[in-house]
C-alpha cells in the first residue's frame, strides 16, 4: 500500500461516521481511527532531537487590541495572493535532519521545485517534503518537532 492510498483511506475516514478502519495485507497492518474532540498526543521524537528540545523557550503572549485587528485584515489581504504549502501526511515537523544540522528552508530562502523544504516523520520513516513551487518562503506556520496533519498548512510563499 503506498502513500496516495493512506491519504485516500484518512480523508475517507474523516469525511465519514467511521470510528477506526484496520487494514492488514501480508506483513502490512494499517489503523486509522477517527479523532475525538478533547483528545490530542505528541509522539515522542527521535533521540537525536531530545537536546534540541530540552531548552526552555519563551513564547511570547500577544494581546489583541481594535488597532490591531485593522492590521490583521490588512495582512490577511496580503497573504491572498500567496501560495501554501500543506503537510502531505500526518506526522511530526522537522526544519532540519539533525540538532548540529543546517535548517533545510528559512524565511527569506528562494526555492524551487524539487528543494527539500522540511522533514515530516510518520511511523520512524523520515519523509523529505520537497517544493512544488518557485518563490521565497515569508512565513513558516509550524515550530520545529510539533505534530502536523494532513493538509496543514507549512509555509506561506510568495511566487
Amino acid at each position: 500500500m503506498d502513500i496516495k492510498q493512506i491519504q485516500e483511506l484518512v480523508k475517507l475516514v474523516n469525511k465519514s461516521n467511521i470510528g477506526e478502519l484496520s487494514i492488514e495485507q501480508d506483513d502490512f497492518k494499517i489503523t486509522i481511527k477517527q479523532k475525538e474532540e478533547a483528545t490530542s498526543y505528541m509522539q515522542a521524537p527521535p533521540a537525536y532531537f531530545q537536546q534540541a528540545l530540552s531548552s526552555p523557550s519563551s513564547a511570547p503572549t500577544q494581546i489583541s487590541a481594535p488597532a490591531e485587528d485593522k492590521k490583521a485584515a490588512e495582512a490577511a489581504s496580503k497573504t491572498e495572493n500567496l501560495i501554501t504549502v500543506k503537510s502531505p501526511m500526518i506526522g511530526t515537523f522537522y526544519r532540519q535532519a539533525g540538532p548540529d544540522k543546517p535548517l533545510f528552508a528559512s524565511v527569506g530562502d528562494r526555492i524551487e521545485p524539487g528543494k527539500v523544504l522540511c522533514i515530516i516523520e510518520a511511523m520512524k520513516l523520515f519523509n523529505e517534503i520537497e517544493s512544488e513551487v518557485t518563490g521565497t518562503i515569508v512565513k513558516i506556520l509550524v515550530d520545529d518537532a510539533s505534530p502536523v496533519e494532513f493538509d496543514q498548512p507549512l509555509f506561506l510563499v510568495e511566487p
